[in-house]
């Protein structure tokens, strides 16, 4: 079968992969309505498209964090690659290398930061969770700038892991022949079967549930790696956010895999964007499946948009030329998004290119 959307990896990866793997991937927390909410909420923005402007030249690049990248999509941190293919970590940071953008490495990683940088050049920031022994977190920061790592995504919407229904029923633990990377000469390596998630007891266990803005305060001690925040969902936290000295915020909902009925990222978006008042860039995580998608986190004031389970599903069928096979897909419909809504450069998308649920015909008109 030709694959022509990143839709259609999900399929293939859900017949290809043991179904406690394929589970852990997919599914989200509760009754799962944010998980669905995440995609539906983008289909409910339509397009004010605007017509005869040359668009023989479109110009895609970016600057995420002071580094130029090929296009505002990059690649979210996703936990225990090799369970979707023996590569894992390594295929991705190759493909995202060869994209020209950012890879996201998961603390959760089955590849080490030093694995994970020996792949090569590229530019790549390091997803942390912080754990109750602040030793632990000091050194692995330390580690991955000794990677070359650039940033630090700094998780922040999970002092407990959501209660996963599909990881529970499968007993969901990481396969003996797999360890989490980073941590393996910590003894924190391992999972431990459990008779709930392993994930869960393992959080349970290890990360701090006291984490606090003073915390982010502590991070910027230990070391001069710009600070995302990540799991912003409201205006507040946004403020807190550039006031605590976040180099930039990564609305996230942990792919609907945290607290169910949070709204879609795509609608909490706005309010942290407004709230953010240019000071510092917002990003977007969660629910982006097509090119069309990115456009519209644009015109809602996004910088960039990361992508998380598009990458593990196409790792898990095609491994390396999966993960660059979706990069190109949605750079492609990116662009044509662009240049049929008269757009040839990432200024040029403004709010007028777009129509949110919230907005009546008369709205529309009084705002142009």
């Amino acid at each position: 079968m030709e694959i022509t959307n990143v839709s259609e990896y999900d399929i293939i990866a859900k017949q290809k992969l043991p179904k406690m793997v394929y589970d852990y991937y997919a599914s989200g927390a509760e009754d799962q309505w944010t998980l669905k909410e995440n995609m539906e909420a983008f289909s409910r923005i339509l397009f004010r498209p605007r017509i005869l402007i040359d668009v023989s030249r479109i110009d895609m690049t970016t600057t995420v964090l002071g580094f130029k990248i090929s296009m505002p999509i990059m690649i979210a941190p996703t936990a225990m690659q090799k369970m979707a293919h023996p590569e894992g970590e390594y295929a991705t940071a190759r493909a995202a290398s060869a994209a020209g953008t950012i890879m996201t490495l998961s603390s959760w990683a089955t590849s080490s930061v030093e694995e994970v940088a020996s792949t090569g050049p590229g530019v790549r920031f390091f997803q942390l969770y912080v754990y109750k022994d602040r030793n632990v977190v000091a050194q692995l920061v330390r580690r991955a700038e000794r990677a070359g790592f650039k940033a630090i995504a700094l998780t922040v919407d999970t002092p407990r892991l959501g209660r996963r229904e599909a990881d529970i029923k499968n007993r969901f633990t990481l396969p003996p022949f797999l360890t989490l990377k980073n941590f393996e000469g910590l003894d924190l390596g391992k999972m431990e079967k459990s008779d709930d998630s392993g994930l869960a007891s393992y959080v349970a266990g290890q990360i701090d549930r006291s984490l606090s803005w003073k915390d982010v305060k502590w991070l910027q001690s230990i070391t001069s790696l710009p600070i995302l925040v990540k799991g912003v969902l409201t205006a507040e936290d946004a403020s807190l956010a550039v006031q605590n000295g976040a180099a930039g915020i990564i609305v996230s909902n942990h792919g609907a895999r945290q607290l169910d009925y949070v709204p879609a990222t795509i609608t909490a978006l706005e309010e942290v964007v407004k709230a953010a008042q240019g000071r510092i860039p917002v990003f977007l995580d969660g629910g982006v499946r097509r090119g069309t998608d990115v456009f519209k986190a644009l015109a809602l004031g996004a910088s960039g948009v990361f992508i998380g389970r598009p990458v593990v599903f196409s790792l898990a069928a095609e491994g390396e030329a999966g993960v660059r096979k979706v990069l190109q897909m949605l750079k492609d419909e990116f662009e044509l998004t662009m240049a049929l809504s008269g757009c040839t450069s990432l200024k040029e998308i403004t709010r007028n290119h777009i129509i949110t649920p919230s907005e009546t015909k008369y709205s529309i008109s009084a705002r142009l």
